[in-house]
């Protein structure tokens, strides 16, 4: 059960806070986190939140900050933010104490908090694993564990279907420019996510993002960061179709196994050296693509073969690959 950090930002100095949440005079109540004892019986229903326009003050909550001896800058007011990575909740251990922008934290409202977005954002959060996803508004600061990018309400984590621990999402702000246009209602009721699933020959199916105005033309490597560590496991067998240089250059083409995607190298680094324990016969590098580093084993000759390795290597790490092309 998560029990992500929170920050309540000091008056006029930088605190260095492990906790989840603060409350006026006390901080988190002792004891475990948790459900509450009788939570509401419609929380299905609990609407997600309206984005609207509200003013984001300098200093406060978003000025630069220090926790466990990490620095964490807050992001512009209309900057666009998109990350995978894992996600956790908090539950009746914070409910009603003092969130990091000063509002009682609930935990059956919709709001999650996030290390660097301003106070207040919103933002679109998907569960990969069952397609489902909620609008949130970010009140509140954390969690400040390696691979976790956003810590959710009660209620938002049971309408994803995430209650039961830590598992990775794809998060997307709203910006207030499209909370002005009205863009971030594209396509009614449904979100941008959602829409931008195109298929690919089963059993993989890879979600690509969708960029307004141009239409999706390609498939976006997004895929679920993974799990916490795992005991070792012994190696794979080596692979039925190595390729070689001449085989690439023969095809025109080259196929990889993305095995995740990190806005921190130091996540893409544990999960290249867990991976390269087990791929033998492949590759495992670090891509850094703008602000990703994405970790890849490969490359294949043919889809088939990084299909094969995909399988193999998404059962080993516990994970869910998906194949790229690269020309």
């Amino acid at each position: 059960m998560a029990r992500g950090g929170r920050l309540a930002l000091a008056a006029l100095t930088l605190a260095v806070l492990a906790g989840c949440a603060s409350r006026p005079g006390g901080g988190a109540r002792p004891g475990r986190d948790g459900a509450g004892a009788d939570p509401p019986a419609n929380l299905a229903q609990v609407p997600d939140a309206e984005p609207r326009l509200e003013s984001i003050r300098a200093g406060g909550p978003n000025k630069p900050y220090v926790v466990l001896g990490r620095a964490y800058t807050p992001m512009d007011a209309d900057a666009a933010y998109r990350d995978s990575g894992l996600a956790s909740w908090y539950g009746r251990k914070f409910h009603g104490a003092s969130t990091s922008s000063g509002e009682p934290y609930d935990m059956y409202a919709m709001t999650a908090a996030h290390p660097t977005l301003p106070l207040p954002s919103y933002v679109r959060v998907r569960n990969p694993a069952n397609g489902r996803e909620v609008v949130v508004r970010v009140n509140d600061r954390g969690p400040f564990h390696d691979g976790r990018i956003i810590d959710l309400s009660y209620t938002a984590a049971f309408k994803l279907d995430l209650l039961r621990g830590v598992a990775p999402v794809e998060v997307e702000r709203i910006t207030p420019t499209e909370i002005t246009s009205g863009n971030w209602r594209r396509g009614g009721a449904a979100t941008a996510l959602a829409q931008a699933v195109v298929p690919v020959p089963s059993p993989y199916v890879a979600p690509v993002a969708y960029v307004p105005p141009a239409p999706v033309q390609a498939p976006v490597d997004i895929v679920a960061t993974p799990l916490p560590p795992l005991s070792p496991l012994p190696p794979l067998p080596p692979l039925a179709e190595p390729v070689v240089a001449t085989t690439a250059a023969a095809a025109g083409s080259l196929f990889w196994v993305q095995l995740g995607a990190f806005s921190r190298p130091d996540g893409a680094s544990a999960l290249q050296r867990r991976a390269d324990g087990l791929a033998s016969g492949m590759g495992v590098t670090v891509l850094q693509d703008g602000a990703l580093n994405r970790v890849q084993a490969g490359p294949f000759a043919s889809r088939e073969a990084a299909r094969d390795a995909a399988g193999r290597l998404g059962d080993a790490l516990q994970l869910a690959p998906v194949v790229v092309e690269r020309r």
